[in-house]
């Protein structure tokens, strides 16, 4: 295969052979696979042990020339040549350190994926992956407290800790980056329709408002319903008690109980929103961007509203047992380059970790040949929906860190707020 030219002129061709973007939630929607529980429900089930990684893991490890990445669909860069669907980054990354990399889109929900891997752990044994993105939560911290993942070598990643935004280093769900650096992040805010809302929309409180009864969409999941409603009365998850929890949830019940609310969704609320069935409801960044930008004439509006919002972050980390930590890491540090990191921005429109990126999205827009490759690489590389503000960054909060024996109480306390 003749590889990828990834200069600004070789992608502006590539774009015009790309694929239409879609949300990771969009592909999930469309093939049925998150319907049902919530991301946290049934998730408590222990696994067995390993012993604690020791800090001379790192001592012996080889490089090689091979590397196998678990990811979500269309989560990556992509590009037709010659016919065939590229990878344009790894076609790179290959091209500059002879590693190939096996890609491979296994990933579609954390639950069946985690629960799939879980088991070759506890036995000792390597997944066959040696790079996965998995999202901060109640998975990635059991995983942590398993000792089924990698300490990450910090030597070995430098364009981590030169290229990084703020956000991306020591987060609460992994303090210092011991495990994870993340892949990309996306926001739970609120989004309006401004063809049926004729005010801006801009706290918490509007998802309350009589003058929108039966028009309020909210989250049927265990997870951002329940972070978003403590952001909304003034809590941030991360330090949230139990009584706060149930504060939250008796804020949901009343607004449920009032008739407020006109359905809990799982993905599918961008189509009464678009409609006007919905005026107002929860929504994730990403599928306001690419509702807007794959509908014209659409002008869906998303909020970060003045209490604050939850960001959600995709991570890359290493399982334990991998055969080609080193490769992974190889992997991590090259994909924290501007350039690259552009380049997948590009593609995939979500919150990316490396606020540089932005300079090559604008010379690739500059190259481009045809206004249409132009205007949306323009409206990617203005985005705050991908390159955030400071003033949003400022008002973004991370999921709460549950602890195994808190899971069946939170359940407890959020499940009857939307099954109900």
């Amino acid at each position: 295969m003749t590889p990828v030219d990834p200069t600004p002129s070789g992608m502006a061709q590539l774009r015009g052979l790309t694929q239409r973007r879609f949300s990771r939630r969009d592909l999930l929607q469309a093939a049925g696979l998150l319907a049902g529980a919530g991301l946290i429900a049934g998730c408590s089930v222990p696994g067995a042990r390993a012993s604690v990684i020791p800090e001379g893991y790192w001592d012996d490890k080889k490089p090689s020339k091979y590397l196998d990445w678990a990811n979500w669909p269309l989560y990556l860069d992509v590009g037709k040549e010659n016919g065939r669907t590229v990878h344009p980054s790894l076609v790179e990354f290959t091209k500059k350190t002879g590693i190939k990399v096996k890609y491979e889109e296994v990933i579609q929900d954390m639950d069946s994926f985690v629960g799939t891997i879980r088991p070759v752990l506890a036995s000792h044994q390597a997944t066959g992956y040696d790079l996965m993105v998995l999202t901060n939560g109640i998975y990635l911290t059991q995983m942590k407290e398993l000792n089924y993942l990698v300490p990450l070598d910090h030597s070995r990643m430098p364009n981590f800790f030169k290229y990084a935004d703020s956000t991306s280093k020591n987060p609460t769900y992994d303090p210092g980056n011991k495990y994870t650096v993340p892949w990309q992040s996306g926001i739970t805010g609120m989004a309006y329709n401004p063809k049926y809302v004729k005010r801006p929309i801009t706290s918490f409180d509007d998802l309350f408002d009589p003058a929108f009864k039966g028009k309020v969409g909210m989250f049927a999941d265990n997870q951002d319903l329940p972070n978003f409603a403590l952001v909304g009365i003034g809590v941030d998850p991360a330090k949230s008690t139990e009584a706060d929890w149930r504060r939250a949830a008796e804020r949901l019940k009343q607004q449920r109980d009032q008739g407020l609310v006109r359905a809990y969704y799982q993905q599918d609320y961008i189509s009464p929103l678009s409609k006007g069935d919905l005026w107002v409801t929860m929504a994730w960044s990403g599928d306001i961007f690419q509702a807007n930008a794959s509908t014209p004439g659409l002008d869906l509006k998303f909020v970060v509203p003045k209490q604050g919002a939850v960001v959600w972050t995709d991570n890359l980390c290493i399982p334990r047992y991998s055969n080609n930590p080193v490769s992974a890491m190889e992997l991590i540090n090259f994909m924290y380059q501007p350039e690259i990191a552009a380049m997948v921005a590009e593609y995939v429109n979500y919150f990316t970790p490396v606020p540089d990126a932005k300079k090559y999205i604008l010379a690739d827009a500059k190259a481009a040949t045809k206004k249409a490759d132009r205007e949306e690489l323009l409206e990617i590389a203005e985005s705050p929906l991908v390159f955030p503000t400071k003033a949003m960054e400022s008002k973004l909060y991370r999921y709460a860190t549950l602890k195994p024996e808190e899971v069946p109480v939170w359940n407890q306390i959020f499940e009857p707020v939307y099954e109900s």
